[in-house]
């Protein structure tokens, strides 16, 4: 049984020292911060805009777009699709980025553990993956570090990596 938008967590916290993350919903509010985010030019050709994202989630209703805020602040965008490729269990990150004046401060290993958590709680959830480029070891030591584990690459010759569960 998938997830219906209506039963997600339209707001997940963590707080750490003096900063709160929290993954909320993509709203006429924020929507507009969100699109105009930004990524440094080697990142750029790695993944899709938000603006791009926030448009497929609005035509695609498996897709769950989520903002990242810091505090009040929204500072990153992550998109998860609720059944991959339309295997019942498997649920794949689409989109994970935090803005890039604000990389390297840990809110990226805040929002993902918050993303995770809220992906588990579904009742079907078997396995989730996540695709990048193979030759980004950043990002491959980033998304091990939570326990995904490398598995090939696919027809996009993106890195597939997945946690299983089940």
């Amino acid at each position: 049984m998938a997830i219906s938008r209506s039963a997600s967590c339209s707001f997940r916290t963590w707080t750490c020292n003096t900063m709160t993350i929290t993954l909320r919903d993509v709203t006429e509010e924020n929507f507009e911060t969100l699109m105009d985010m930004e990524l440094p030019a080697h990142q750029r050709d790695l993944l899709h805009t938000n603006a791009y994202s926030i448009a497929q989630a609005k035509f695609h209703d498996c897709l769950v777009p989520r903002a990242i805020y810091q505090d009040e602040r929204p500072v990153g965008f992550a998109m998860y699709n609720r059944a991959d490729d339309g295997r019942p269990g498997y649920y794949g990150i689409y989109r994970f980025m935090v803005d890039f004046p604000l990389q390297s401060q840990g809110i990226g290993r805040r929002a993902m553990e918050l993303l995770l958590e809220e992906i588990k709680a579904a009742p079907d959830v078997e396995v989730i993956n996540i695709c990048y480029h193979p030759h980004n070891a950043r990002a491959s030591a980033f998304y091990k570090s939570f326990g995904f584990v490398e598995i090939g690459i696919d027809c996009n010759q993106e890195m597939v990596a997945e946690i299983r569960l089940r």
